[in-house]
């Protein structure tokens, strides 16, 4: 694995980076206090070309290397402080985007693709129920035949973009007996009778990712509205889930990088006992471990990238690489909180709100105790 980047791909994410810098910040404190949609920021990222990035030329995008995207989204999040923006567009990438791309048909792809691309069009993939999350097999929304055509029935939670999204991918069941062979997945527009969203939920970070539920009541949908085949479900969710794990905390080891150039800046100027702190063992060991979790999170991280750009498929390698950025990150802004005393525990200091957005990444995707048990299982316990 050669992780060196040539001339032209540092020079694409340095110029996300000022992208980023430049046109996602303004405002941003602003919009998470009020827990408001970044819209115009949404738009500028679509100009930009954030969401063509790994699709194809046909429908939009730019068809960029896998290692050549985590750049990107990874620059992002270097320079953007607006967290819940970023997770907004890595769940429409990686959870929605990809799915179609794989599994959509030909007539799904060129409806949808290329919208989302534009930013015309919002997605949301909905799986997680009131009973129902890292268990998918228990999943209680259904789809019933009605002639030729579908009913569904049930309740969505916490969907990530549902309230902002103009179309839906809704896991089913046609038959909890069958197991993984009866999930199905479905896409619905928003304005398909029988489609409530609720929202959007005030949550504690990512406050300008919008979330909500969803009850459907008696929803129709036709064979057309299938994304792949009935029972394909699973397949799509494992797909989806592969992607999201290996890659959607991409912008929080920018994030990271950043929060540590910080903190080593504010050691070397901020003076007790007539020395700078950073000279003090305890601090610079901490600000050591930071750069530690910064340095292995990105390793993970481009191993993957690397991975799926050698069109192999990754196994244990998605769960080890979102277990540990997300603990990384959650240690990296406890720690800074902890470095810069009083003033980081201040709300004026940013370095709060940092901690309250990755605190939600050990939960999104599946937890960190879900992606222990799932590397249990890969070493034979």
């Amino acid at each position: 694995m050669d992780f060196s980047l040539t001339k032209e791909q540092t020079a694409f994410r340095d110029s996300v980076r000022e992208f980023a810098r430049q046109e996602l910040n303004p405002g941003a404190n602003e919009r998470d206090r009020g827990g408001h949609f970044p819209a115009e920021a949404w738009k500028k990222c679509a100009e930009f070309g954030i969401f063509g990035l790994p699709l194809p030329a046909e429908y939009g995008g730019s068809n960029r290397n896998m290692l050549e995207v985590i750049l990107a989204t990874e620059a992002l999040g270097y320079g953007c402080e607006d967290n819940g923006l970023l997770f907004a567009i890595g769940a429409q990438i990686w959870s929605m985007q990809m799915p179609i791309l794989i599994f959509g048909s030909a007539e799904q792809k060129k409806q949808w693709l290329p919208r989302f691309i534009a930013g015309e069009s919002i997605g949301a993939h909905s799986v997680s129920e009131p009973e129902a999350g890292s268990d998918i097999f228990s999943l209680r929304t259904n789809a019933t035949r009605n002639g030729s055509s579908w009913l569904l029935n049930g309740q969505k939670s916490w969907t990530t973009n549902a309230p902002v999204a103009d179309v839906l991918l809704v896991m089913t069941t046609v038959d909890a007996s069958l197991g993984d062979k009866g999930l199905t997945t479905f896409l619905i527009e928003k304005c398909t009778p029988g489609l409530t969203v609720n929202g959007p939920l005030e949550k504690m970070g990512m406050r300008t990712a919008m979330m909500g539920d969803l009850v459907l009541r008696d929803c129709p949908a036709s064979d057309e509205n299938l994304l792949g085949k009935m029972g394909s479900g699973s397949a799509i969710f494992n797909s989806s889930m592969e992607w999201e794990r290996a890659f959607i905390l991409a912008p929080a080891v920018g994030a990271m990088q950043r929060e540590l150039e910080r903190c080593i800046q504010f050691a070397r100027r901020r003076e007790q006992f007539g020395k700078p702190i950073g000279s003090y063992q305890s601090v610079s060991n901490k600000l050591v471990e930071m750069h530690m979790r910064l340095e292995t999170s990105r390793l993970l991280l481009y191993r993957g990238a690397w991975m799926k750009s050698q069109r192999k498929r990754l196994t244990s390698e998605p769960s080890e690489t979102k277990l540990h950025i997300s603990e990384s990150w959650v240690q990296n802004c406890l720690d800074a909180i902890q470095l810069h005393g009083a003033r980081g525990y201040m709300v004026e200091s940013g370095l709060e709100k940092q901690l309250r957005d990755a605190l939600a990444s050990r939960i999104y995707s599946g937890t960190s105790e879900i992606q222990q048990v799932i590397l249990a299982a890969y070493l034979g316990l």
